[in-house]
This record gives C-alpha cells, structure tokens and sequence, in this order.
C-alpha cells in the first residue's frame, strides 16, 4: 500500500526554505577552517549524509546550508529543524507529519512533516542528540526505507532528501551509555566534517572582526 509522494502543499526555494549561505561566505583563512571548508566541498557533491560536529556556536548550520547550495539538490528546499528546540510530544508530528484526525487538536486538512517538506531538497538536523529514543528508531527506518509514515496514515510516503545532522556531544560516549543508536549513528555518519572553534584558528579573529565592524 506504498503510495507515490504528494506534490500538494510542498514550499519549494524561494517559500521560505532556502539556504542562503555559500562556501564564499564562510569566512577564514586559516589551515582548520580551510580543511573544513575542503572537504565539505568535497561532500556536497556525494550525495551522502554527513555528520557535522563542533561546538555550540562554531557555524554547523553555515556549513550544512553551503553544502546544500553546492550539491546537486541546491535548487530544493533546505528544511533545518533545531530537535531540542522542539517538545518530545510533537517532534514526531513536525518530522513525520500527521493526518486529519490523528489526534486530540490536529489541523483537518492534516500537516505534511519537516521530511515530505524537504522532498528533493536536504533536511538539517541540528543537535541530533537530543532526539529521544523511540524517534531515533522512527528515524533509522526513513533513512533505510526512504519512507515515511505520518501519524494515523494508512500508507507510507516515499521521500528523497539528504540528511545533514549535527551535533555538539560525544556521539559515541552517547552510545556507549545507551543514550544513542549506534546503528542510526552510522547511518547519519557516512562523511563526517569536524568544524573548528575559534580560539583554534585565531589567526580569522581579526579578519572576522573587520566583517562585522563593517555588517553593522
């Protein structure tokens, strides 16, 4: 009973959904940044899911939204969902979507997820950490099938997106606790791309410094 995915009600580039960062705009010349910035050239043009690490505030959502611009997906949505931003309670419905009826509150019409959104285009994932368990599973099963499923469905959905996750924990001290599926992990971890912070390339300080002086 798999159907065909849907067309109605998808944003495509230029509805909201758009990568508005290139590689031109990450900015640096030092050695660390230069090597991220390289190889996420070389990413972009693989197709693959790529598991970008770094601390809070070192530019993850910068590199996904340049890698998603020089891929081959760069005229499709960029769709980025921030998972600890949203409740446990409704981050299976703004992933995966829902049908009319599906719940206590839910739109008539029904609501398509971050996932059929992002068809043809790239799904960021922003601190893939703190997914909850049970979702990781749901999770796994759209990257192996290429499906998804909405709440209360009758069928599934068939979707093409590249998933860009990213993450400012220990992935692997996660999952020696039980804390992260080790077998989602190496799905999302095909290529992984380490971002550097800055007292690590202190050299881009003042080059950084100057672009701001003259942004604002």
């Amino acid at each position: 009973n798999k159907t065909a995915r849907p067309t109605v009600g998808v944003r495509r580039k230029g509805a909201g959904d758009v990568a508005t960062t290139t590689f031109e705009g990450i900015l640096g010349k030092s050695p660390q940044i230069a090597k991220a910035r390289d190889l996420a050239r070389k990413f972009a043009h693989t197709g693959e899911n790529i598991l970008i690490t770094g601390e809070s505030g070192t530019g993850k959502e910068l590199l996904a939204q340049s890698i998603h611009n020089a891929s081959a997906r760069a005229n499709g949505p960029f769709i980025a969902v921030n998972c600890a931003a949203i409740p446990e309670t409704l981050l299976e419905s703004e992933l995966f979507g829902y049908e009319e009826g599906a719940f206590s509150g839910a739109k008539k019409s029904g609501k398509p997820g971050m996932f059929e959104l992002a068809h043809q285009g790239t799904i960021f994932l922003d601190e893939i950490d703190s997914m909850p368990a049970r979702l990781q599973g749901v999770l796994l099963r759209v990257l192996q099938e290429k499906e998804v499923h909405r709440i209360g469905a009758q069928s599934n959905l068939a979707v093409d997106c590249r998933v860009l996750a990213a993450t400012n924990k220990d992935l692997h001290a996660l999952m020696e606790r039980n804390e992260f599926r080790p077998d989602l992990y190496y799905r999302l971890n095909i290529f992984r791309l380490k971002v550097p912070p800055l007292r690590d390339r202190q050299e881009d300080i003042l080059l950084l410094a100057e672009h701001f002086i003259r942004k604002y």
